[in-house]
Protein backbone atom coordinates (compact mmCIF):
# COMPACT_ATOMS: atom_id res chain seq x y z
CA UNK A 1 0.00 0.00 0.00
CA UNK A 2 2.55 2.65 1.00
CA UNK A 3 4.88 1.84 -2.30
CA UNK A 4 1.19 1.97 -4.62
CA UNK A 5 0.81 5.43 -2.16
CA UNK A 6 3.60 6.55 -3.06
CA UNK A 7 3.77 5.96 -6.97
CA UNK A 8 0.52 7.40 -7.46
CA UNK A 9 1.41 10.55 -5.96
CA UNK A 10 4.62 10.75 -8.27
CA UNK A 11 2.23 10.09 -11.06
CA UNK A 12 0.35 13.57 -9.80
CA UNK A 13 3.13 15.34 -9.37
CA UNK A 14 4.63 14.56 -12.01
CA UNK A 15 0.92 15.78 -13.87
CA UNK A 16 1.34 19.01 -11.94
CA UNK A 17 4.45 20.07 -13.61
CA UNK A 18 3.76 19.13 -17.39
CA UNK A 19 0.50 21.17 -16.85
CA UNK A 20 3.07 24.02 -15.38
CA UNK A 21 5.78 23.41 -17.92
CA UNK A 22 3.05 23.76 -20.71
CA UNK A 23 1.36 26.67 -18.92
CA UNK A 24 4.82 28.18 -19.26
CA UNK A 25 6.34 26.59 -22.44
CA UNK A 26 3.74 27.02 -25.41
CA UNK A 27 3.07 30.97 -24.72
CA UNK A 28 6.64 31.33 -24.52
CA UNK A 29 7.42 29.42 -27.63
CA UNK A 30 5.24 32.10 -29.51
CA UNK A 31 7.48 34.74 -28.42
CA UNK A 32 10.34 33.22 -29.42
CA UNK A 33 9.18 32.55 -32.85
CA UNK A 34 8.15 36.42 -33.35
CA UNK A 35 11.57 37.55 -33.82
CA UNK A 36 12.55 35.65 -36.63
CA UNK A 37 9.80 36.55 -38.14
CA UNK A 38 10.51 40.57 -37.74
CA UNK A 39 13.40 39.76 -39.90
CA UNK A 40 11.35 37.25 -42.54
CA UNK A 41 8.43 39.85 -42.82
CA UNK A 42 11.92 42.81 -43.31
CA UNK A 43 13.00 40.85 -45.67
CA UNK A 44 10.11 40.42 -47.88
CA UNK A 45 9.36 43.73 -48.08
CA UNK A 46 13.06 44.90 -49.03
CA UNK A 47 13.45 42.12 -51.54
CA UNK A 48 10.68 43.94 -53.65
CA UNK A 49 13.07 47.15 -53.72
CA UNK A 50 16.31 47.39 -56.52
CA UNK A 51 19.25 45.51 -55.12
CA UNK A 52 21.72 45.72 -52.96
CA UNK A 53 18.97 46.98 -50.41
CA UNK A 54 18.22 43.25 -49.37
CA UNK A 55 22.17 42.66 -49.07
CA UNK A 56 22.36 45.50 -47.07
CA UNK A 57 19.57 44.32 -44.62
CA UNK A 58 21.35 40.89 -44.21
CA UNK A 59 24.18 42.95 -43.33
CA UNK A 60 22.99 45.21 -41.17
CA UNK A 61 20.62 42.71 -39.61
CA UNK A 62 23.19 40.25 -38.69
CA UNK A 63 25.47 43.49 -36.41
CA UNK A 64 22.20 44.49 -34.75
CA UNK A 65 21.00 40.77 -34.06
CA UNK A 66 24.89 40.03 -32.63
CA UNK A 67 25.07 43.67 -30.49
CA UNK A 68 21.48 42.74 -29.24
CA UNK A 69 21.80 38.84 -28.57
CA UNK A 70 24.82 39.57 -26.21
CA UNK A 71 22.13 41.82 -24.30
CA UNK A 72 19.60 38.95 -23.95
CA UNK A 73 21.01 38.17 -20.00
CA UNK A 74 18.25 41.72 -19.46
CA UNK A 75 15.86 38.69 -20.18
CA UNK A 76 17.19 35.90 -18.39
CA UNK A 77 18.51 37.32 -15.24
CA UNK A 78 15.23 39.35 -14.66
CA UNK A 79 13.30 36.47 -14.78
CA UNK A 80 15.58 34.50 -12.18
CA UNK A 81 15.92 37.67 -9.77
CA UNK A 82 12.09 38.08 -10.30
CA UNK A 83 10.90 34.38 -10.00
CA UNK A 84 12.81 34.21 -7.09
CA UNK A 85 11.25 37.27 -5.08
CA UNK A 86 8.44 35.80 -5.78
CA UNK A 87 8.92 32.47 -4.00
CA UNK A 88 9.78 34.04 -1.03
CA UNK A 89 6.83 35.53 -0.95
CA UNK A 90 8.29 39.23 -1.11
CA UNK A 91 6.30 40.80 -4.20
CA UNK A 92 7.25 44.50 -3.85
CA UNK A 93 11.57 43.24 -4.16
CA UNK A 94 10.46 41.05 -7.02
CA UNK A 95 8.68 44.35 -8.61
CA UNK A 96 12.15 46.18 -7.32
CA UNK A 97 14.45 43.35 -9.17
CA UNK A 98 12.09 44.21 -12.44
CA UNK A 99 12.06 48.14 -12.15
CA UNK A 100 16.04 47.87 -12.06
CA UNK A 101 15.87 45.23 -15.01
CA UNK A 102 14.02 47.97 -17.26
CA UNK A 103 16.54 51.03 -16.20
CA UNK A 104 19.44 48.99 -17.01
CA UNK A 105 18.02 48.05 -20.10
CA UNK A 106 17.00 51.74 -20.85
CA UNK A 107 20.82 52.96 -19.91
CA UNK A 108 22.43 49.99 -22.00
CA UNK A 109 20.44 50.75 -24.91
CA UNK A 110 21.55 54.45 -25.48
CA UNK A 111 24.84 53.49 -24.65
CA UNK A 112 24.92 51.03 -27.56
CA UNK A 113 23.24 53.27 -29.62
CA UNK A 114 25.44 56.35 -29.36
CA UNK A 115 28.64 54.49 -29.28
CA UNK A 116 27.66 52.60 -32.37
CA UNK A 117 26.19 55.69 -34.77
CA UNK A 118 29.52 56.42 -35.48
CA UNK A 119 31.04 53.19 -35.82
CA UNK A 120 28.30 52.18 -38.01
CA UNK A 121 30.75 52.29 -41.41
CA UNK A 122 33.20 50.70 -39.87
CA UNK A 123 30.71 47.75 -38.42
CA UNK A 124 29.12 47.55 -41.74
CA UNK A 125 33.00 47.04 -43.15
CA UNK A 126 33.51 44.62 -41.25
CA UNK A 127 30.93 42.39 -42.68
CA UNK A 128 32.44 42.78 -46.32
CA UNK A 129 30.44 46.06 -47.53
CA UNK A 130 31.37 48.23 -49.77
CA UNK A 131 30.14 50.72 -52.27
CA UNK A 132 26.07 51.36 -52.16
CA UNK A 133 25.95 47.99 -50.27
CA UNK A 134 27.41 49.52 -47.36
CA UNK A 135 25.94 52.87 -47.70
CA UNK A 136 22.16 51.12 -47.38
CA UNK A 137 23.94 49.14 -44.87
CA UNK A 138 24.76 52.18 -42.98
CA UNK A 139 21.65 54.07 -43.15
CA UNK A 140 19.35 50.92 -41.81
CA UNK A 141 22.04 50.45 -38.96
CA UNK A 142 21.73 54.09 -37.76
CA UNK A 143 17.79 54.32 -37.58
CA UNK A 144 17.78 51.21 -36.32
CA UNK A 145 19.75 52.03 -33.41
CA UNK A 146 17.54 54.78 -32.09
CA UNK A 147 15.23 51.94 -31.37
CA UNK A 148 17.89 50.07 -29.33
CA UNK A 149 16.74 51.55 -25.92
CA UNK A 150 13.06 49.36 -26.16
CA UNK A 151 14.60 46.20 -28.09
CA UNK A 152 16.37 45.94 -24.50
CA UNK A 153 13.46 46.90 -21.89
CA UNK A 154 10.99 44.97 -24.34
CA UNK A 155 13.66 41.97 -22.95
CA UNK A 156 13.51 43.39 -19.70
CA UNK A 157 10.28 43.62 -19.14
CA UNK A 158 9.46 40.13 -20.93
CA UNK A 159 11.92 38.73 -18.23
CA UNK A 160 9.99 40.68 -15.55
CA UNK A 161 6.69 39.03 -16.76
CA UNK A 162 7.97 35.30 -16.95
CA UNK A 163 9.30 35.93 -13.60
CA UNK A 164 5.93 36.25 -12.76
CA UNK A 165 4.65 33.24 -14.53
CA UNK A 166 3.46 34.88 -16.99
CA UNK A 167 4.17 34.61 -20.42
CA UNK A 168 0.55 34.83 -22.05
CA UNK A 169 1.46 38.57 -22.20
CA UNK A 170 4.68 38.81 -23.90
CA UNK A 171 3.06 36.49 -26.59
CA UNK A 172 0.07 38.54 -26.70
CA UNK A 173 2.59 41.87 -27.31
CA UNK A 174 4.92 40.07 -29.52
CA UNK A 175 2.06 39.60 -32.16
CA UNK A 176 0.83 42.71 -31.76
CA UNK A 177 4.32 43.99 -32.38
CA UNK A 178 4.52 41.75 -35.48
CA UNK A 179 1.82 42.32 -36.71
CA UNK A 180 2.11 46.52 -36.58
CA UNK A 181 5.90 45.96 -37.98
CA UNK A 182 4.60 44.39 -40.96
CA UNK A 183 1.95 46.79 -41.38
CA UNK A 184 4.07 49.84 -41.21
CA UNK A 185 6.66 47.96 -43.68
CA UNK A 186 4.40 47.88 -46.04
CA UNK A 187 3.36 51.43 -45.68
CA UNK A 188 6.95 53.44 -45.41
CA UNK A 189 8.95 51.14 -47.80
CA UNK A 190 6.53 50.26 -50.55
CA UNK A 191 3.59 52.75 -50.18
CA UNK A 192 5.58 56.08 -49.13
CA UNK A 193 8.87 54.88 -51.05
CA UNK A 194 11.35 55.63 -48.43
CA UNK A 195 13.52 52.69 -49.29
CA UNK A 196 15.71 50.13 -46.42
CA UNK A 197 15.38 53.49 -44.17
CA UNK A 198 11.43 52.92 -44.11
CA UNK A 199 11.76 49.07 -42.80
CA UNK A 200 14.11 50.30 -40.28
CA UNK A 201 11.63 52.81 -39.52
CA UNK A 202 8.92 50.55 -39.03
CA UNK A 203 10.79 48.18 -36.53
CA UNK A 204 12.04 50.75 -34.69
CA UNK A 205 8.39 52.35 -34.00
CA UNK A 206 7.08 48.31 -33.22
CA UNK A 207 9.86 47.92 -31.02
CA UNK A 208 9.62 51.13 -28.99
CA UNK A 209 5.43 50.64 -28.13
CA UNK A 210 6.08 47.17 -27.50
CA UNK A 211 8.66 48.71 -25.08
CA UNK A 212 6.01 51.56 -23.69
CA UNK A 213 3.44 48.58 -23.27
CA UNK A 214 6.02 46.56 -21.10
CA UNK A 215 7.18 49.90 -19.42
CA UNK A 216 3.33 50.60 -18.39
CA UNK A 217 2.65 46.99 -17.23
CA UNK A 218 5.49 47.25 -14.89
CA UNK A 219 5.11 50.48 -13.52
CA UNK A 220 1.24 49.33 -12.46
CA UNK A 221 2.62 46.36 -10.58
CA UNK A 222 5.28 48.16 -9.33
CA UNK A 223 2.92 50.81 -7.92
CA UNK A 224 0.60 47.95 -6.42
CA UNK A 225 3.04 46.05 -4.53
CA UNK A 226 4.59 49.35 -3.41
CA UNK A 227 7.70 49.23 -5.07
CA UNK A 228 10.13 52.49 -5.74
CA UNK A 229 9.85 53.76 -9.84
CA UNK A 230 13.62 55.65 -8.82
CA UNK A 231 16.52 54.34 -10.27
CA UNK A 232 18.15 52.50 -7.40
CA UNK A 233 21.99 52.74 -8.67
CA UNK A 234 23.39 50.03 -6.34
CA UNK A 235 20.31 47.77 -7.53
CA UNK A 236 21.22 48.45 -11.63
CA UNK A 237 24.79 48.02 -10.83
CA UNK A 238 23.89 44.57 -8.86
CA UNK A 239 21.76 43.49 -12.28
CA UNK A 240 24.44 44.29 -14.53
CA UNK A 241 27.41 42.73 -12.45
CA UNK A 242 24.59 39.64 -12.15
CA UNK A 243 24.61 39.68 -15.90
CA UNK A 244 28.26 39.80 -17.18
CA UNK A 245 28.46 35.76 -16.92
CA UNK A 246 25.72 35.35 -18.77
CA UNK A 247 27.19 37.84 -21.23
CA UNK A 248 30.61 35.71 -21.58
CA UNK A 249 27.98 32.60 -21.89
CA UNK A 250 25.91 34.06 -24.60
CA UNK A 251 29.57 35.35 -26.31
CA UNK A 252 30.19 32.30 -26.56
CA UNK A 253 27.93 30.79 -28.05
CA UNK A 254 27.88 33.65 -30.68
CA UNK A 255 31.50 32.63 -31.54
CA UNK A 256 30.73 28.88 -31.60
CA UNK A 257 27.90 29.96 -34.60
CA UNK A 258 30.48 32.37 -36.46
CA UNK A 259 33.55 29.79 -36.34
CA UNK A 260 30.71 27.26 -37.45
CA UNK A 261 30.00 29.73 -40.45
CA UNK A 262 33.09 31.11 -41.37
CA UNK A 263 34.41 27.39 -41.47
CA UNK A 264 31.69 26.48 -44.32
CA UNK A 265 31.92 29.87 -46.57
CA UNK A 266 35.40 28.64 -46.82
CA UNK A 267 34.88 24.91 -48.15
CA UNK A 268 33.04 26.75 -50.57
CA UNK A 269 29.79 27.76 -51.79
CA UNK A 270 27.89 24.70 -52.43
CA UNK A 271 29.13 23.85 -48.58
CA UNK A 272 27.87 27.32 -46.93
CA UNK A 273 24.86 27.24 -48.95
CA UNK A 274 23.93 23.41 -47.57
CA UNK A 275 25.32 25.00 -44.01
CA UNK A 276 22.98 27.88 -43.98
CA UNK A 277 19.66 25.49 -44.42
CA UNK A 278 21.02 23.26 -41.87
CA UNK A 279 21.64 25.92 -39.87
CA UNK A 280 18.13 27.68 -40.12
CA UNK A 281 16.69 24.30 -39.85
CA UNK A 282 18.94 23.86 -35.97
CA UNK A 283 17.85 27.09 -34.93
CA UNK A 284 14.18 26.98 -35.78
CA UNK A 285 14.34 23.38 -33.42
CA UNK A 286 16.57 25.38 -30.76
CA UNK A 287 13.20 27.38 -30.59
CA UNK A 288 11.09 25.26 -29.05
CA UNK A 289 13.82 23.34 -26.89
CA UNK A 290 14.21 27.03 -25.41
CA UNK A 291 10.33 27.20 -24.80
CA UNK A 292 10.85 24.78 -21.76
CA UNK A 293 14.37 26.29 -21.05
CA UNK A 294 12.27 29.55 -20.14
CA UNK A 295 9.86 27.64 -18.44
CA UNK A 296 12.59 25.95 -16.61
CA UNK A 297 13.91 29.71 -15.52
CA UNK A 298 10.34 30.47 -13.75
CA UNK A 299 9.95 27.30 -12.18
CA UNK A 300 13.47 27.19 -10.84
CA UNK A 301 13.78 30.72 -9.62
CA UNK A 302 10.08 30.50 -7.41
CA UNK A 303 10.89 27.66 -6.05
CA UNK A 304 14.52 27.58 -4.78
CA UNK A 305 13.25 31.60 -3.36
CA UNK A 306 10.48 29.67 -1.75
CA UNK A 307 13.41 27.31 -0.32
CA UNK A 308 11.25 24.34 -1.87
CA UNK A 309 14.51 22.11 -2.55
CA UNK A 310 12.77 18.82 -3.67
CA UNK A 311 10.26 20.96 -6.14
CA UNK A 312 13.16 22.49 -7.59
CA UNK A 313 14.25 18.76 -8.58
CA UNK A 314 11.52 17.15 -8.94
CA UNK A 315 10.32 19.86 -11.34
CA UNK A 316 14.20 19.79 -13.59
CA UNK A 317 14.20 15.75 -13.74
CA UNK A 318 10.77 16.11 -15.35
CA UNK A 319 11.72 18.92 -17.69
CA UNK A 320 14.86 17.09 -18.53
CA UNK A 321 12.39 14.28 -19.56
CA UNK A 322 10.61 16.82 -21.41
CA UNK A 323 13.68 17.94 -22.92
CA UNK A 324 14.79 14.37 -23.99
CA UNK A 325 11.00 13.33 -25.59
CA UNK A 326 10.94 16.70 -27.47
CA UNK A 327 14.39 16.19 -28.90
CA UNK A 328 13.77 12.00 -29.90
CA UNK A 329 10.89 13.89 -31.56
CA UNK A 330 12.77 16.45 -33.25
CA UNK A 331 14.79 14.00 -34.67
CA UNK A 332 13.09 11.75 -35.76
CA UNK A 333 11.03 14.06 -37.50
CA UNK A 334 14.43 15.63 -39.24
CA UNK A 335 14.95 12.15 -40.52
CA UNK A 336 11.81 11.64 -42.38
CA UNK A 337 11.41 14.94 -43.55
CA UNK A 338 15.25 14.38 -44.73
CA UNK A 339 14.25 13.59 -48.95
CA UNK A 340 11.94 16.24 -49.14
CA UNK A 341 14.20 19.27 -47.04
CA UNK A 342 15.98 20.54 -50.05
CA UNK A 343 13.35 21.05 -52.03
CA UNK A 344 11.41 22.96 -49.54
CA UNK A 345 14.66 25.45 -50.23
CA UNK A 346 14.98 24.90 -53.53
CA UNK A 347 18.15 23.77 -53.20
CA UNK A 348 20.45 22.65 -56.53
CA UNK A 349 21.82 18.71 -56.73
CA UNK A 350 25.25 19.81 -54.98
CA UNK A 351 23.85 21.74 -52.29
CA UNK A 352 20.98 19.05 -51.86
CA UNK A 353 23.57 16.31 -51.54
CA UNK A 354 26.07 18.13 -49.02
CA UNK A 355 22.39 19.16 -47.03
CA UNK A 356 21.76 15.64 -46.71
CA UNK A 357 24.60 14.39 -45.51
CA UNK A 358 24.48 17.39 -42.35
CA UNK A 359 20.96 16.37 -41.84
CA UNK A 360 22.27 13.37 -39.50
CA UNK A 361 23.87 15.14 -37.06
CA UNK A 362 21.25 17.71 -36.86
CA UNK A 363 18.96 14.83 -36.14
CA UNK A 364 21.34 12.82 -34.15
CA UNK A 365 22.05 15.56 -31.59
CA UNK A 366 18.16 16.79 -30.84
CA UNK A 367 18.13 14.84 -27.90
CA UNK A 368 21.79 16.04 -26.49
CA UNK A 369 20.12 19.62 -27.46
CA UNK A 370 16.99 18.93 -24.95
CA UNK A 371 19.22 18.15 -22.06
CA UNK A 372 21.54 21.22 -22.86
CA UNK A 373 18.26 23.87 -23.57
CA UNK A 374 16.63 22.40 -20.28
CA UNK A 375 19.75 22.72 -17.35
CA UNK A 376 20.87 25.87 -18.91
CA UNK A 377 17.70 27.00 -18.34
CA UNK A 378 17.33 25.65 -14.55
CA UNK A 379 20.56 26.80 -13.94
CA UNK A 380 20.09 30.26 -15.20
CA UNK A 381 16.47 30.29 -12.66
CA UNK A 382 18.89 29.58 -10.23
CA UNK A 383 21.14 32.66 -10.22
CA UNK A 384 23.83 29.91 -11.23
CA UNK A 385 25.64 32.05 -13.93
CA UNK A 386 29.03 31.98 -12.90
CA UNK A 387 29.39 28.18 -13.12
CA UNK A 388 27.19 28.75 -16.87
CA UNK A 389 30.17 31.06 -17.97
CA UNK A 390 32.77 28.70 -17.23
CA UNK A 391 30.88 25.68 -18.51
CA UNK A 392 30.68 27.81 -21.73
CA UNK A 393 34.15 28.80 -22.19
CA UNK A 394 35.27 25.00 -21.53
CA UNK A 395 32.67 23.85 -24.07
CA UNK A 396 33.69 26.03 -26.43
CA UNK A 397 37.70 25.20 -25.89
CA UNK A 398 36.32 21.57 -26.68
CA UNK A 399 34.66 22.85 -29.89
CA UNK A 400 37.64 24.77 -31.37
CA UNK A 401 40.11 21.43 -32.04
CA UNK A 402 36.78 19.76 -33.56
CA UNK A 403 36.35 22.45 -35.88
CA UNK A 404 39.25 23.73 -36.80
CA UNK A 405 40.17 20.42 -38.66
CA UNK A 406 36.72 19.48 -39.85
CA UNK A 407 37.59 18.84 -43.54
CA UNK A 408 33.87 18.24 -44.18
CA UNK A 409 30.64 19.94 -43.73
CA UNK A 410 29.79 16.36 -42.19
CA UNK A 411 32.60 16.88 -40.29
CA UNK A 412 32.01 20.69 -38.99
CA UNK A 413 28.77 19.28 -38.07
CA UNK A 414 30.44 16.46 -36.33
CA UNK A 415 32.14 19.11 -34.35
CA UNK A 416 29.19 21.35 -33.42
CA UNK A 417 27.73 17.56 -31.99
CA UNK A 418 30.77 17.42 -29.73
CA UNK A 419 30.47 21.11 -28.56
CA UNK A 420 26.50 19.91 -27.32
CA UNK A 421 28.01 16.85 -25.72
CA UNK A 422 30.73 18.82 -24.21
CA UNK A 423 27.75 21.46 -22.61
CA UNK A 424 25.32 18.54 -21.62
CA UNK A 425 28.12 16.92 -20.03
CA UNK A 426 29.46 20.31 -17.97
CA UNK A 427 25.51 20.98 -17.22
CA UNK A 428 24.65 17.49 -16.29
CA UNK A 429 27.28 17.12 -13.26
CA UNK A 430 26.46 20.56 -12.01
CA UNK A 431 22.69 19.58 -12.28
CA UNK A 432 23.67 16.30 -10.57
CA UNK A 433 25.24 18.11 -7.37
CA UNK A 434 23.35 21.16 -4.74
CA UNK A 435 25.73 23.07 -4.62
CA UNK A 436 22.97 25.31 -7.65
CA UNK A 437 20.23 25.07 -5.01
CA UNK A 438 20.91 28.09 -3.17
CA UNK A 439 17.40 28.87 -0.95
CA UNK A 440 15.29 32.06 -0.41
CA UNK A 441 15.20 35.52 -1.44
Amino acid sequence: MPLTTGIGRNIRQGRTHDREILRLAVPAFGALVAEPLFLLTDSIIVGHLPDPALGALGVAGAALTALVGLCVFLAYATTAAVARQLGAGDLRRAMRQGVDGIWLAAAIGVAIGVACWSLAPFIVHLFGATGDLAALAVTFMRVSLLGTPGMLIVLAGTGVLRGMQDTRTPLAVSVGSFVLNGLLNLWFVLGLGWGIAGSAWGTVIAQTLSAAVYVTLVVRAARRHGASLRPDLPGVRAAGAAGFALVIRTACLQLVLLVATSLATRMGETQIEAHTIAARLWTFLAFSLDAIAIAGQAITGRALGAGDVAATRSATKRMVMWGVVSGIVFGVVVLLARPVIPGLFDADDAVAAQLMTALWPVALFQPVAGIVFVLDGVLIGAGDRRYLAWASLSSTLVYLPFATFAGSLLALWLALGAWMVARMITLSVRAYGRAWMVTGA
